[in-house]
């Protein structure tokens, strides 16, 4: 939203309600249907997939560069997933049919979210290479990255359960993981839901997938940002009947 100029902001300002969440808090269950939209303001929020036998899997963590539920500008829509709090931190929440309104009206909001859509698919498409390619150590270290972009210093707010549905893995799979990591001087010390990290050393020991995102996906998406937008303006209708009827208007 900050790239947004004051008039088209104006749109969803009124609108906007002001949240806080903790870690663990679902803003949105799998299934349900989306009548809210969240802008995060800080913290970050794990997407998660779940599988018929209750199995889960991060595919994309979010924070303020974010939208949750901003695919519903297209129409009515169920999450696909569930979204819950890795970090907490606050947001911006608008009703659903306020956002549609203002998409409708404002061709830089519907600019903006459509580079944040674009974006989160490329995101999605290098998780899931990285969830099929990697060894689960490096994943690990790759998701301990992303949550300490979001978090002040160097002791992350997340427990072993929680890596475990990051990563799509058995707890004891996860035990096994940071015991290598800690091994490799990555992980300093490993409290009851705390873990303290080294930065440099998860850096050396990630795939490439990290840096691939913070080289590639962030920087296109601040160039696309930066392109100034048109001011406010009607949302354009591009079926042939409606233009053919406008073409006879005397």
């Amino acid at each position: 939203m900050a790239a947004l100029p004051p008039a088209d902001f104006h749109l969803l300002s009124p609108h906007l309600q002001n949240i806080a969440f903790e870690v663990d808090a679902a803003l949105v269950q799998s299934g349900d249907e989306l009548n809210q939209v969240y802008f995060p303001d800080s913290g970050a929020i794990a997407f998660m997939a779940e599988m018929p036998n209750g199995q889960t899997v991060a595919t994309t963590l979010m924070g303020p560069e974010g939208a949750v539920g901003s695919l519903t500008v297209l129409g009515p829509s169920h999450s696909p997933v569930t979204a819950i709090a890795r970090v907490a931190g606050t947001a911006s929440q608008i009703s659903v049919a306020k956002l549609q309104s203002a998409y409708r009206r404002s061709a830089a909001i519907r600019h903006v979210v459509h580079v944040h859509i674009r974006t989160q698919i490329l995101q999605l498409q290098q998780v899931a290479a990285c969830n099929a390619l990697h060894p689960v150590e490096q994943r690990m270290a790759r998701w301990l990255l992303e949550l300490h972009d979001h978090v002040a210093d160097d002791v992350l707010p997340v427990t072993q359960e929680a890596l475990a549905h990051l990563l799509g893995v058995r707890r004891t799979t996860v035990t096994l993981a940071m015991s290598k990591l800690r091994a490799a001087g990555a992980l300093k010390s490993d409290r009851r839901g705390l873990v303290e990290i080294d930065r440099a050393q998860l850096e050396h020991i990630t795939c490439d997938c990290y840096t691939l995102m913070r080289s590639r996906i962030g920087p296109a998406y601040d160039k696309e940002l930066s392109k100034p937008p048109r001011s406010v303006a009607p949302f354009e209708e591009t079926r042939p009947e409606v233009k053919a009827a406008r073409a006879e208007r005397p």
